[in-house]
């Protein structure tokens, strides 16, 4: 699998015969110009910090030579499509609402345009349906739902988990860090979200196995549960993504 690799160029610019002014005039219309011939190649993104002189923000032209003009460009576009791949591939596939269901969630708001997303921003993935959790938590290959009337869908083993391995292994995380929590949302993120629990329910814990303790113990062990009860808000099984400084 391909490995991200972060646009990068040593500029060098020929300053023989001028003077201070006209070297950092012709950095800053360097400079600028190298930005456009990247963005419009596709080679760096259209969202980037600047920093000139180690400060972040001026303009180009107020650079004094020899600079440097420093661009930091958010990459956040092409992580974040990788994770919401992986994730609608693992996902279940019964009816397709699973799917178009993923959510990309940033300040507290869900965002579609990846990106205006700054690079120091914290990035979510959940997904609104709400037997989200139940996809989550469940045994690898097990089913649920009314199997007898045709619409139980098969549960893939840690969702959101596949997804968390499908980011590291193609990016690495030196440069991405990438886990998995439960999320308490709040509203005005989507319709579904958040969704009150209308009955009491029993939500074994993720990593739970009490089987083998059993065994080895010889004697019968219930498997401990979590108990939600009616009311609660669901908390959502989530991949939380942050660039590496």
């Amino acid at each position: 699998m391909t490995t991200f690799e972060a646009f990068a160029r040593e500029i060098r610019l020929a300053t023989e015969g001028l003077s201070q002014e006209a070297i950092s005039a012709e950095l800053a219309k360097f400079a600028k110009e190298e930005l456009a011939r990247a963005i419009s190649s596709g080679e760096a993104p259209a969202t980037y910090t600047r920093y000139v002189n180690g400060r972040e923000g001026v303009p180009e032209e107020a650079v004094e030579a020899p600079g440097p003009i420093l661009y930091v460009f958010s990459n956040w576009k092409i992580v974040i499509e990788a994770a919401l791949e992986a994730l609608i591939h693992a996902s279940p596939r019964k009816s397709g609402d699973f799917r178009k269901s993923f959510v990309v969630i940033v300040g507290g708001k869900a965002v579609t345009a990846y990106d205006d997303i700054p690079s120091e921003a914290e990035v979510i993935i959940t997904n609104a349906q709400p037997y989200v959790r139940k996809i989550q938590v469940s045994r690898g290959g097990s089913r649920f739902g009314s199997a007898g009337k045709g619409s139980a869908i098969k549960v893939p083993p840690r969702l959101f988990d596949a997804g968390r391995r499908a980011v590291i292994s193609r990016f690495g995380s030196s440069f991405v860090q990438a886990e998995v929590r439960f999320l308490d949302l709040g509203t005005g993120i989507h319709p579904l979200i958040p969704y009150i629990l209308k009955g009491r329910q029993k939500v074994r814990k993720a990593k739970q196995n009490m089987m083998s303790l059993a065994f080895r113990e010889g004697r019968a062990t219930l498997a401990r549960r979590k108990v939600l009860e009616a009311g609660q808000r669901l908390t959502y099984p989530s991949l939380v993504l942050n660039m590496v400084d």
